[in-house]
């Protein structure tokens, strides 16, 4: 479910202005952190949705901005940036499994 959200989120729920406005440089409309700011919250709210964890809702907002903006600095290729993605929603998902253990948050 982790890896599907991701597609929605970065390929039909972020628009061609989205994609081209979230880079350094490259803001018309609004400056790039909001473009960036705004797509990497839709993750977060994807994640936090899906795992029912606000705090790895905030964790992937964050992670998703630093990955994006990476990519935005041609740090790393698109394919790059993508396995970084899918990456990471697998330790979501390895969180949220821990998290819904008794005792987690005791440990």
């Amino acid at each position: 479910m982790l890896a599907m959200a991701h597609f929605v989120g970065d390929f039909g729920l972020q628009s061609d202005r989205m994609a081209r406005e979230k880079c350094p440089g490259c803001g018309v409309t609004l400056g790039c952190g909001w473009w960036l700011t705004s797509h990497a919250a839709i993750h977060g709210f994807l994640v936090g949705a899906i795992t029912q964890s606000p705090l790895l809702g905030v964790a992937e907002s964050i992670v998703h901005l630093l990955i994006d903006f990476g990519k935005c600095r041609r740090l790393w290729s698109l394919s790059f940036d993508q396995a970084l993605h899918i990456i990471t929603k697998f330790l979501w998902a390895w969180l949220a499994i821990q998290q819904a253990k008794p005792g987690f948050w005791l440990s």
